[in-house]
Formats: C-alpha cells, structure tokens, sequence
C-alpha cells in the first residue's frame, strides 16, 4: 500500500512541474508578443546653467572709526545719541576743563612775564649795558612760555570730541559724569561709514582653487574682477536688493583654518546694514555649454549614478555618470552621456539592461522647465 502512495505522489509531481512548465512557456510567448512599454526619451542638450554656493559672512562699514578722548576729564555734556548721522568734526562730547583753564591762565601769565623781561632788555642791550647773552635767555624762556601755553589751549581744545568721519554713531559707551583717559580700552563710541559696507567671508582651500581655475584671468587681481557680482542674504533668509563685487582676497592660505579670506563690497543708499550684520555671500558658478540631465532621470546603484541610454533597436542600456555639479534638480554631467545621447527621462526603476522600449521623444527644454530661472537669458 506504501509503495502504490508514494508512485501516486510522484505521479503528482511530475504532472505539477510537466503544468508549470507549460505555464511558463506560455508567459513567456505571451511577453514576448507583447509590444514593448513606451517610455518617454529625450536627446540630451548643451545648456549654460548657474549654480550658486554660499558662505556665512560678517558685515563692517567701509569706515569704522574710534572715538576716543585725547585728554583726561570727566565727560561733561553728551551732544549725540546712538544712530544719530554726524558729519566730519561735529562735536560728540564736551569734557570738563575749569582745570585746564586755570592751566592756561597762568600759562598766559607767564607769558606776559617773559614778554616784560624781553622788552626790558632790549634797550639795555642796545646802549651795550649788558650782554646780549642775557636778551636771548629771555627770549628763550618767553618761547617756551608760549608753547607751554599753545601746549594747554590745545588740550582745552581736545576737551570737545569730534567726529573724525562722516557716518553714524554707534553705541556710546560712557555717559555724562564718567572719567575718560586717552588710555581706556573702550572707545567712547564708534562712527561709521555705511553708505556702503563690506562683507568679510572665507573660501576653503578647495573651493578657493576651484575659483582659480574656473575663473578668466592671469593672475588673482584679473579674476577677481572678472568674477561675476554676488548676492548677499540676510539673516531673515531674503536677498538684499543690491549686488556686490568682490574686491580683494588675502590669497593666501591661514595656516590655522585652511581658509582664504575675501572681501565684498555692497551699496547701502537705504542704510539698511549696518556693523554687525550677519548673512551669506551666494556667489554663482556658471556651467558654460554644460551636458545636463534631470536627476528623475537617474537611478543610483552600488553608490553610482546611473542612467538609461536609448540605443540600437530601440533597447536601453545603462551607463555610470560622473558628475560635476549638483544644481536644484539637475546633474552638471562630466561624463558617461554626451550631447546628441537620447536617454529615458522617467520611469527608469522599470528598466534593465537591453530592454526594448517604445521611445515617446518629448522635448528637452520641457524637461528642465522647473529650473528655467538657472539658465541664462
């Protein structure tokens, strides 16, 4: 009985695999009836796209000027306020000068002493009564009586503290009553200039070659002003409505940071920045006659990036891209396609190797329409 199951479940088997077999066939006829799935293609084009990388930046007053006491005294008037605009010379603060001028009223008495003992001598000299030894003593000691005074009305003259620059005060750090020396650490207060301001930024070292190679000119003073303007963003995430240049670069490498200083100027007729600000320089690189594609056009595999090629017969085959820039949604491509190459530009996770495909071509432009405001114009 055993021997009549187990040829009954063989039978079985054999008839299973016999009926699968003949299944597959069939699927297999049938696929191959089938006709190939469209796909849309498009043939890849030259475009001159602008990508744009940022870097934090510190913003300075082209002037910054520090205000400073040129003699001891104890502030008596404060005649500005913070943010106020001053011009060249206009007094900022008054310090206490009764001492000083008593200084200078015995200065000016001595003075007059000395100018008494020369008009004295003068005549006796003349009749040769004494020498004339004596007449230059006292013409000496009168001129250093006037630069002891001139020395004293100078100081009473630093007493009012000025303006060194046409801008705005900043902060003020001492007020009415407060003792100030030439010698404090602390400014009284800084003006600045900012009817345009400079923003401060760095560059690694590989972004800093990058720019030397990328950019025309012979040598760093030629590519810096061939470089294109930049765009500077403010702390709130909006674009300044001016455009800046970059004016200068260290060009050299610091040591501690690996970074090369720059340095861009901006027009500011709205004083909208000022000391202090902070943002980012956005500064563009552009991709002349470059070979793009859109990333949906992509799949990656084994950390390549990869893309479907439209070849002979109609089939696909894969192909590794290097790429050189990353751009929104597009790929900068340096090589693995080429201008003239038709590639599938959607759907490409359905895709294998020498698959054939019915091509739907669209057109190029329409498949970069997202990212029009990179192209230039």
């Amino acid at each position: 009985m055993k021997k009549i199951n187990q040829y009954v479940v063989l039978a079985l088997s054999i008839t299973t695999l016999i009926l699968s077999s003949c299944a597959n066939k069939q699927e297999n006829q049938q696929a191959a009836q089938r006709p190939p799935s469209p796909f849309p293609v498009a043939q890849i084009q030259h475009k001159t796209v602008v990508g744009y990388e940022t870097y934090p930046t510190n913003i300075e007053g082209i002037i910054n000027s520090d205000v400073r006491a040129k003699v001891s005294g104890y502030i008596q008037k404060v005649f500005v306020d913070e943010g106020q605009k001053v011009r060249k010379g206009q007094a900022l603060f008054k310090l206490e000068t009764q001492s000083l001028s008593q200084d200078a009223g015995a200065a000016k008495a001595r003075i007059n002493v000395a100018q008494v003992e020369v008009d004295k001598l003068i005549p006796l000299v003349e009749k040769n009564i004494i020498s004339p030894v004596q007449l230059e003593t006292a013409k000496a000691n009168l001129a250093q009586a006037k630069a002891n005074y001139s020395s004293i009305a100078a100081n009473i003259g630093y007493a009012t503290v000025s303006s060194p620059v046409d801008g705005y005060v900043g902060a003020i750090q001492f007020r009415e009553g407060s003792l100030v020396s030439p010698g404090d650490e602390t400014p009284l207060t800084t003006v600045s200039d900012i009817k345009e301001v400079y923003a401060f930024f760095t560059l690694n070292e590989s972004d800093y070659l990058d720019f030397l190679q990328n950019t025309e000119g012979k040598n760093l003073a030629e590519k810096i002003a061939n470089f294109p303007e930049v765009s500077l963003i403010l702390a709130n995430g909006k674009t300044y409505s001016e455009k800046g240049k970059i004016e200068t670069s260290t060009g050299q490498i610091n040591q501690n940071t690996g970074t090369v200083s720059f340095r861009a100027v901006f027009n500011n007729p709205n004083q909208l920045l000022t000391n202090g600000n902070s943002g980012k320089i956005k500064i563009p690189t552009v991709y002349e006659n470059a070979t793009v594609i859109p990333q949906e056009a992509t799949y990656e595999q084994q950390g390549n990036v990869m893309v479907f090629k439209l070849g002979e017969n109609n089939t696909v085959s894969s192909s590794i891209l290097k790429i050189k820039a990353n751009i929104d949604n597009l790929y900068v491509i340096e090589s693995g396609v080429k201008e003239g190459d038709k590639i599938v530009v959607t759907g490409v996770g359905k895709l294998r190797n020498d698959m054939p495909i019915s091509p739907q071509e669209v057109p190029f432009d329409s498949i970069v329409k997202p990212i029009e405001k990179l192209f230039k114009n």
